[in-house]
């Protein structure tokens, strides 16, 4: 999650992104991102279980800004919101 093109990010992990995505952006997920507006979708992987997500999350949190600025920006250089893309019409998941 960004705030803005190369501005604050926020790193996380989950088993439903579509419901934690959602939640960010309706201020009801993390108090950081509610508190600095972290709520564009700027970047996603996906793991087969939940260990690993957890290892790469811890390892990537670790990294210089710019590492992370490169990993974004090897697949979204816009920093699209990556939300409006994939899920324009959902207004609430179940």
């Amino acid at each position: 999650m960004a705030d803005r093109y190369r501005g604050g990010l926020f790193v996380g992990v989950t088993s439903d992104v579509l419901r934690r995505i959602w939640q960010h952006k309706n201020g009801t997920g993390s108090i950081h991102v509610a508190d600095y507006g972290k709520t564009r979708l700027v970047y996603v992987e996906r793991h087969e279980n939940i260990e690993t997500a957890i290892a790469r999350e811890k390892l990537v949190k670790k990294w210089k800004r710019l590492w992370k600025f490169a990993l974004i920006e090897a697949d979204n250089p816009d920093w699209m919101d990556l939300w409006e893309v994939w899920y324009p019409a959902i207004a609430e998941p179940k």
